[in-house]
C-alpha cells in the first residue's frame, strides 16, 4: 500500500477537514494503517476486540474465524466465533434501551411520501412494537429456523417486522417492494416462507401502487406450482385500502382470505409487550437477501448472525464516523441490501438517530432531499450516484434554497461514481467542506469492503481508495496471476472478513461455482479493479453478465428469459448502454419468430412483460428488432459486439470468429431506429 504524499498526488486529491480530524474514531491515515496492519496480521484478537463490545450469552469456545476459500481443498466454508450465542435483537435494541439508557432517544425521523406523514420512534417504543410484533409471529406458528417472507414499502413495520424475526430466531427474506409478483412467488417458494407479511397499499410519488393484489397474486402463482408454503398473510393498513367486501379506495381493489389474511392493526391488539429473545448460534442464519445472477435465477444470499452484527456496527461506525448526536440519513431501500446494513442493523447497533425515507427524492418537488436535510439537521448524508444525477438535472437552484450546513460526511453507494457527479455533490451540495465517502461493496459482502474513512483518507474523485479493516483485496489477470503495483484485471479477496455472505441459500455448489470456482483460494467479485500508481482502487464494472441499473444489479440472462417468454420472440439478447442518470441503462436485442414483423405495438408488449416478469426498474430503455444476433460458429452470442453497437462504437474489433459478419452490418444499418 503507498501512502499518499508526492506533490503530485497533492494535487489530486481532497484532504480530510482538519476539524473532523480532531475526535474521529480514525483520526488520520497512519492511524488507519495502524489498524489495518493489526487486522490482517492478529485477524482473531482484532475482531475478539470489536466483539467484546456487545452481548453474548455464550462467548466463543474456538478460534474466531475459520475458512477455507480454495475449492481445491474441500468445501467452501466460512466461520466466525464458533460456538457463541448471541440475539442480535437484542444487541440493536435491549442493549442500547437497557444498558445504555438509550431509550428515549429518537431512534427514526420517519418521513412517508407525503410531507404531511410523520412519525418520530424512540429506540424504547422500538423495542415494545418489535416485541408485540415478535408475539404476533409467534401466535401466527413461527419458529426459530422458519423463513418469513416480508414484502412491505418504507415503513416503520418494516423494521419492526425485521427485527421481530431476528429476535425469536426466524429468517427474514425481504423482497423489494417495487418486484413483480412473479419475483415475489419465486421468492418465497425459493426460501418455502410460512408466513408473507405486506401491506394494503403504497404511494410513489402520485402513483398509488396495490401491493395486497401483487401479493394475492403472487401467493396465487405459489399454488399453481404447487408449492402451498405461505398459510398466513399480514397486512399492514397503511394506505387505508380496503377489502374488496368493503369497497375500493381511490379505484383499487384488493381481495379478503379470511382464512389467510390477517390485518396488522387487530393481531396486534391486546398483544404482550415483552417477548424474551431467542439465543442463536453465531453462525444461525439472520436473513436471505435476493441478488440476480448471470443464470438468470436470483441467488438467495445468506448471511449469519454474529458476523453480520459485529461487521455492519464497525463500518457504520468508522465509514460514517458516527458521534451520538449525529442524524444520519440513508436514502435506500431497506429491501436491499444497502437498507438491510446502513439502514436497519449498522445504524441501531451503535444507537445512532436515522431519518427513515418512504418517498421519493421529486415529491412533491425537487427540493425534497434538501428539505428533510434541513428539517433534521442530518450530519450524515448516504444517496446513489443515480438519485444525484437526477437532482442534478435541476441545477444548483433547488439545493441552495435550503440551510445545509449540518452535514459533515456525505456518502455514495450502489455502484462507482463519476468525477462529475462526485464534484456536483461535493461542491454543492457539501459546500466544498464535507468529505464524500464513495463505498464499494456487494450484497454479498454484507458491508464496506473498499471505502474511504472520511478523516483519514486523502479522496480521489472515483475512486474507492483502501480496503476496509480485515479485507485483503488482489487484482488477477485472466489466468488467476496476482498482479502487483499499478495494474487492472479481476478484483477479488485473498480472506474472509466476519460479515461476508455464508452460502447461496439451498445450493452450496452454486456458491462455490459463482464466488470460489474461477479463482481458486480466492473470493471473486465479478468486477473489474484497476489499481493506480498510489495504491488506490478504482472500480472498472461488471466483467460477468451482469447489468448495474440505477446502483441495482441484475442478469442479462433474467431479462433475457422474460424477453423469450412472449411469443413473438424466437431469441434475445441483452447489454448495458451508458446512461446520464441511471449509469447504465438496458439495450435489447430481440429476433422475431419466421414472418412476424416488429411493431411499436410489440415493443410495448415486450417492455410490459419485463416489468411484470422482475418489476419497473428492469424495464429496457431500448429494443431493436435484430433478424439475426452475432454469433460465433460454436453458436455463442457474442455480447462483446452488442454492446458496441447498442453504444454507438464504430470500432467493433476482431470479427473474424463471427459465423456471418453480415449479421453486424445489418444491426449497424437498423440501430437508429431503435435509438429513436
Amino acid at each position: 500500500m503507498v501512502i499518499p504524499g508526492s506533490r503530485y498526488i497533492e494535487e489530486k486529491m481532497y484532504h480530510p477537514p482538519l476539524d473532523l480530524q480532531k475526535d474521529a474514531h480514525v483520526p488520520d491515515f497512519n492511524s488507519y494503517l495502524e489498524l489495518y496492519r493489526k487486522s490482517v496480521e492478529n485477524p482473531d484478537a482484532f475482531w475478539k476486540g470489536i466483539a467484546d463490545e456487545f452481548f453474548w450469552k455464550k462467548p466463543a469456545t474456538g478460534p474466531i474465524m475459520q475458512h477455507n476459500f480454495d475449492v481445491t481443498k474441500g468445501n467452501i466454508f466460512i466461520k466466525f466465533m464458533e460456538g457463541a450465542k448471541t440475539n442480535i435483537c437484542y444487541n440493536v435494541l435491549d442493549r442500547n434501551v437497557r444498558d445504555k439508557n438509550l431509550g428515549e432517544k429518537v431512534a427514526y425521523y420517519w418521513e412517508g411520501n407525503s410531507p404531511d406523514q410523520t412519525m418520530v420512534i424512540t429506540y424504547g417504543q422500538m423495542l415494545v412494537q418489535v416485541c408485540r410484533c415478535a408475539n404476533v409471529l409467534k401466535k401466527l406458528g413461527v419458529k426459530k429456523g422458519d423463513r418469513v417472507a416480508i414484502y412491505l414499502p418504507m415503513i416503520p413495520e418494516l423494521v419492526y417486522t425485521m427485527l421481530a424475526c431476528a429476535r425469536i430466531g426466524a429468517v427474514h427474506a425481504i423482497v423489494f417492494a417495487g418486484f413483480s409478483s412473479e419475483s415475489l412467488c419465486e421468492r418465497i417458494v425459493d426460501t418455502q416462507s410460512c408466513v408473507l407479511v405486506t401491506a394494503d397499499g403504497v404511494y410513489r410519488g402520485e402513483k398509488l401502487v396495490n401491493l395486497k393484489q401483487i401479493a394475492d397474486e403472487a401467493l396465487e402463482k405459489c399454488l399453481e406450482r404447487s408449492s402451498p408454503c405461505v398459510t398466513k398473510c399480514l397486512v399492514v393498513k397503511h394506505q387505508g385500502l380496503r377489502s374488496q367486501n368493503g369497497g375500493a379506495c381511490n379505484g383499487l381493489q384488493t381481495s379478503w382470505d379470511s382464512g389467510c389474511d390477517v390485518w396488522w392493526d387487530e393481531a396486534m391488539r391486546d398483544i404482550p409487550e415483552e417477548c424474551d429473545p431467542e439465543w442463536m448460534d453465531a453462525e444461525d442464519p439472520l436473513f436471505i437477501l435476493y441478488t440476480s445472477g448471470s443464470t438468470g435465477k436470483p441467488k438467495g444470499v445468506l448471511h449469519t448472525v454474529a458476523g453480520y452484527l459485529l461487521y455492519t456496527s464497525l463500518t457504520f461506525k468508522c465509514v460514517f464516523d458516527h458521534r451520538h448526536d449525529d442524524v444520519y440519513w440513508c436514502t435506500a431501500d431497506i429491501g436491499w441490501i444497502t437498507g438491510h446494513s446502513y439502514i436497519t442493523y449498522g445504524p441501531l447497533a451503535n444507537g445512532a438517530t436515522s431519518v427513515l425515507f418512504g418517498g421519493v427524492p421529486v415529491h412533491p418537488h425537487v427540493g425534497r432531499y434538501w428539505e428533510l436535510i434541513e428539517k433534521y439537521k442530518v450530519t450524515k448524508f448516504y444517496t446513489a450516484p443515480t438519485a444525484l444525477r437526477l437532482l442534478m438535472k435541476y441545477g444548483h437552484e433547488p439545493v441552495e434554497k435550503y440551510d445545509l450546513s449540518s452535514l459533515r460526511i456525505l456518502g455514495t453507494v450502489g455502484e462507482p461514481i463519476n468525477p462529475e457527479a462526485w464534484h456536483w455533490y461535493y461542491e454543492v451540495v457539501g459546500r466544498s467542506r464535507c468529505p464524500v465517502v464513495d463505498t464499494f461493496w456487494q450484497t454479498e459482502t454484507g458491508g464496506h469492503v473498499l471505502t474511504p474513512l472520511p478523516a483519514a483518507t486523502p479522496l480521489k474523485p472515483g475512486s474507492a481508495t483502501f480496503p476496509f479493516f480485515g479485507v485483503e483485496p488482489a487484482i488477477l489477470n485472466e489466468h488467476g496471476e496476482e498482479l502487483e503495483g499499478e495494474a487492472e484485471g479481476y478484483l477479488v479477496f485473498k480472506r474472509p472478513w466476519p460479515g461476508i455472505m455464508r452460502t447461496v441459500y439451498n445450493n452450496h455448489e452454486r456458491f462455490e461455482n459463482v464466488y470460489f470456482k474461477k479463482f481458486p483460494g480466492f473470493y471473486v467479485t465479478g468486477d473489474g479493479c484497476r489499481r493506480d500508481k498510489d495504491g488506490y482502487y478504482w472500480i472498472t464494472g461488471r466483467i460477468d453478465d451482469m447489468l448495474n441499473v440505477s446502483g441495482h444489479l441484475m442478469s442479462t440472462a433474467e431479462v433475457e428469459a422474460a424477453l423469450m417468454g412472449h411469443l413473438s420472440v424466437a431469441e434475445a439478447a441483452v447489454v448495458s448502454r451508458p446512461h446520464k442518470v441511471k449509469g447504465e441503462c438496458l439495450y435489447c436485442f430481440v429476433s422475431l419468430k419466421d414472418h412476424l414483423e416488429f411493431t411499436p405495438s410489440l415493443e410495448g408488449e415486450l417492455k410490459r412483460l419485463v416489468r411484470e416478469k422482475i418489476g419497473p426498474i428492469a424495464t429496457p430503455d431500448f429494443i431493436q428488432n435484430a433478424p439475426a444476433l452475432p454469433k460465433t460458429r460454436s453458436g455463442k452470442i457474442m455480447r462483446r459486439i452488442l454492446r458496441k453497437i447498442a453504444r454507438s462504437e464504430s470500432d467493433l474489433g476482431d470479427l473474424s470468429t463471427l459465423a456471418d459478419p453480415k449479421v453486424v452490418e445489418v444491426l449497424l444499418s437498423q440501430r437508429s431506429q431503435a435509438l429513436g
